[in-house]
């Protein structure tokens, strides 16, 4: 990989790049144009590596996996990119003899608007791994103008704007007119015979989206592997607006361009309108049936073998059932373009797909009205139909007269499409992303097709950056970590466990101890700067950060806090641990006991805050649009993680991860990851507590639980379900948390885990007024925190599910 020598050859690069760029003096420029600079810099330096990565897989015949995702959390790029080609030292130093600070310059970047969660940070955190292990893999994605939206808080309730983030252009990306490709869309789709005893498909009235990619460069870390996150923007087709023209159709020529620029212009558009659905569903196939067009087309360009032997060089990977659609566009392909059979295409395509599900929310998994469908995408909906209709044969061949099992593993019931369904019979893997997750799939969720295929479905436990959540956010722990047991950790993060040594060295703990303090001071100047709040360093620091939602219940946050709020008040002499509860995450526009929950932790964080009798033992702080760069502050300050999820609903979680690699405790249920976390670290290093994932299901089937009879026999229950309706929450009323908690029988135990919590809390402040033991269990954390490296995850997967091997590049 090509490097800047030293300083003066970046300096005057540097100055040769910006002249070019913007034409104006150094002391000029803005920070957002030094980002940029020094941004084009490092794609100039990695572009021969890029070019040779691409043609190295292809002389080599080397077997690529792309990973399909709705959404890719990439977060800022500047300071991960500078790590990675091993020159953020010399483009420190030269930038202070230029006159700017590089941390001053690594904010003016703005995070890309291309995901929102979980979801996309996970699929970040592959790629990132996918480099970094030399292994052949790439993204893909769409290019969305908007991101999900920007979140303020105005009256203590969310306000969303529009989060124009490509406003200052993304110097990251590199547009490639020449692989543009065409998505079709509606029209009639109908078999006819061919005169030979078969049958060809006729599509035809369809709209024609030109997709033009945007490739992004993934850069591995300290090797020559550049792999490439493939964005796609629609544009519309100039022959189909002069069509519609020359018909004298104006206003259908306009529909037509507004209708598909509306494709690539928002992440995740409201769905709970018929338009926006159908919207959602033409995001869906846009980027599949691109990406997987310009999958085929490489093939075939560049490897130049038989299509039969496609799945032997081509894996695809799709990241829940956003990118399902993959499936029936590479039949579509086999069959229409390349004149395969069914048989031989559906078996090529069967050994080509690999689907991670997400959820086990039955609420949660994507299903598509069939009218829409069909109406949209009607040569999909026949490949769909036909896949269906085949698998309910072999069904009722297996099951005669058992209809209930057909039914529940249909792809078409009831005028739905069940996404999940045709994920898990077009795919020749399916796995869960923790352990108790993939058990759950296998006992529920997917039940019916465990028992058919039982050999497909394996475990994949998530996991995490560290480079980006340990190394680049904080830099100081890992720089103490490297004075105490060397630096290969950083190549094998597996070796975190070398700590354990030290986990009672005085030494060590104390120098922790400081780090700590040290990320509590700065995020504490963060929180003066932007809220004017201040806030005690020596307080716990509480955090949970994470979308809102009634299962991730940040509800039973905010009522064990109004809890703690009451019996202050009622004990003017009562002294506690001094806490200090941060809150981050967005809530859908249209959830509205989510955005409840928002106003609610704001309303009682103005409530206590401003409440002098308290506001030295407790402060509670909701921190506005939390994006992947908030989270690389409040990960290394945190005393303690929440992950309290209701038992048996999250998939995995990886912001347990991170807070676990930065040395926070976790204060969690037996949910996800925390199950592996648990096991990892012990009784003595984490505090669990509440119902376990059996317990939670054995409610829903048997019933026996009744959130009225905890209201009536509990005073500290009922005091706080009134005070959510009776104005003693700062005058404001509470109807869809009261109605969520009470009239529908509290659906994720907020009520019932309760006691348990505050017991949990007190657990936890007990163990903080030991320091020594604290410091104990932290580092503990860290030490244990390897097995959480997506390197780990994604060589599993590359072993197990992909068949992929790293691939060096001369």
């Amino acid at each position: 990989m090509k490097t800047w020598q030293d300083k003066e050859e970046f300096k005057r690069l540097f100055t040769e790049k910006a002249y070019r760029l913007w034409e104006k003096e150094l002391q000029e420029l803005t920070l957002n144009e030094v980002y940029q600079t020094i941004a084009y810099m490092i794609r100039d330096l990695v572009s021969e590596d890029w070019i040779r990565t691409n043609q190295s897989y292809a002389a080599k015949k080397v077997k690529q996996v792309y990973y399909f995702s709705i959404e890719f959390l990439m977060g800022r790029l500047l300071e991960s990119n500078l790590l990675n080609v091993d020159m953020d030292n010399i483009c420190r130093d030269g930038l202070k003899d230029l006159g700017w600070d590089l941390e001053d310059v690594i904010p003016a970047e703005r995070d890309p608007g291309l995901g929102n969660g979980g979801l996309g940070r996970l699929a970040a955190c592959f790629i990132d791994s996918l480099a970094a292990l030399s292994l052949p893999g790439h993204g893909n994605s769409i290019r969305y103008q908007y991101g999900l939206f920007n979140q303020r808080i105005v009256d203590n309730q969310q306000v969303e704007l529009p989060d124009n983030w490509l406003s200052k252009g993304y110097p990251w990306e590199v547009k490639k007119v020449d692989k543009a490709v065409y998505v079709r869309f509606g029209g009639n789709a109908y078999m006819r015979p061919t005169g030979d005893g078969h049958l060809e498909c006729v599509h035809e009235q369809f709209s024609t989206v030109k997709a033009v990619p945007y490739d992004v460069p993934i850069i591995g870390c300290h090797n020559d592997t550049v792999n490439t996150l493939r964005l796609w923007r629609a544009e519309y087709s100039r022959e189909e607006v002069y069509k519609e023209l020359s018909m004298g159709d104006r206003h259908r020529a306009f529909r037509y361009k507004d209708s598909v620029q509306q494709i690539s212009r928002f992440l995740y558009p409201d769905d709970s309108t018929e338009d926006g659905r159908r919207l959602r569903l033409m995001q869906e196939y846009f980027f599949v049936s691109a990406g997987v067009q310009s999958i085929v087309r490489h093939y075939k360009q560049k490897y130049g073998e038989s299509i039969y032997r496609f799945a032997q060089y081509v894996a695809i990977h799709i990241n829940d059932t956003h990118p399902a659609l993959v499936i029936p566009e590479l039949m579509r392909i086999f069959m229409d373009e390349e004149g395969l059979s069914w048989q031989s295409a559906w078996e090529i395509t069967v050994r080509t797909v690999a689907y991670t599900n997400h959820t086990i929310l039955p609420e949660a998994l994507e299903k598509w009205s069939i009218p829409m469908f069909k109406d949209l995408l009607p040569r999909i909906y026949l490949i769909i139909e036909e896949i269906n209709n085949r698998w309910l044969q072999e069904v009722r061949r297996r099951y005669p007269g058992d209809e209930n099992k057909a039914r529940d593993v249909a792809i078409l019931w009831d005028g739905q499409i069940h996404m999940a369904h045709l994920s898990v019979l077009g795919s020749h893997s399916v796995n869960g992303v923790a352990e108790i997750h993939s058990q759950i799939l296998k006992d529920s969720t997917l039940h019916q097709f465990y028992t058919c295929f039982p050999q497909r479905f394996s475990n994949k436990t998530n996991g995490i950056s560290h480079r980006r959540w340990l190394i680049e956010a904080n830099p100081k722990l890992a720089s103490l970590i490297d004075d105490t047991i060397g630096d290969k950790w950083r190549k094998t993060p597996a070796r975190l466990s070398e700590l354990m040594a030290y986990k009672d060295d005085a030494s060590f703990k104390e120098q922790l101890a400081k780090v700590k303090t040290e990320r509590k001071e700065w995020l504490a100047r963060y929180i003066k700067d932007k809220y004017n709040q201040d806030i005690r360093t020596d307080s716990i620091f509480d955090i949970q950060i994470k979308r809102i939602h009634l299962y991730k219940r940040q509800t039973l946050n905010i009522l064990h806090i109004l809890h703690l709020y009451f019996l202050l008040k009622d004990n003017p002499s009562m002294k506690i641990t001094p806490r200090t509860y941060l809150f981050g995450g967005k809530a859908a526009a249209s959830y509205g006991e989510a955005k409840e929950t928002i106003r609610l932790i704001n309303v009682v964080s103005h409530m206590i805050n401003s409440d002098r009798t308290v506001n030295q033992q407790l402060k509670v702080l909701f921190l506005e649009n939390y994006n992947v760069s908030l989270g690389q502050m409040l990960f290394p300050a945190a005393d303690v993680s929440e992950q309290i999820s209701t038992a048996g609903k999250e998939a995995s979680g990886t912001g347990n991860m991170k807070f676990m690699m930065n040395g926070a405790i976790t204060l969690g249920t037996m949910d996800g990851a925390n199950v592996e976390i648990h096991r990892l670290i012990g009784d003595d290093n984490c505090v669990i507590f509440g119902l376990r994932a059996d317990e939670v299901m054995n409610y829903y089937v048997r019933g026996g639980y009744s959130s009225w009879k905890m209201y009536s026999s509990d005073p500290e229950i009922r005091r706080l379900m009134d005070a959510l309706v009776d104005g003693t929450v700062g005058g404001d009323y509470f109807g869809l948390l009261y109605e969520s908690f009470l009239e529908k029988n509290d659906e994720y135990f907020v009520l019932k885990d309760f006691k348990a919590y505050c017991e949990a809390q007190k657990e936890i402040a007990k163990r903080y007024g030991n320091k020594s033991d604290w410091l104990r269990a932290s580092v503990v954390n860290i030490a244990q925190s390897g097995y959480f490296s997506s390197d780990r995850t994604i060589e599993q997967y590359a072993n197990d599910i992909w068949h992929l091997k790293p691939s060096k590049h001369d």
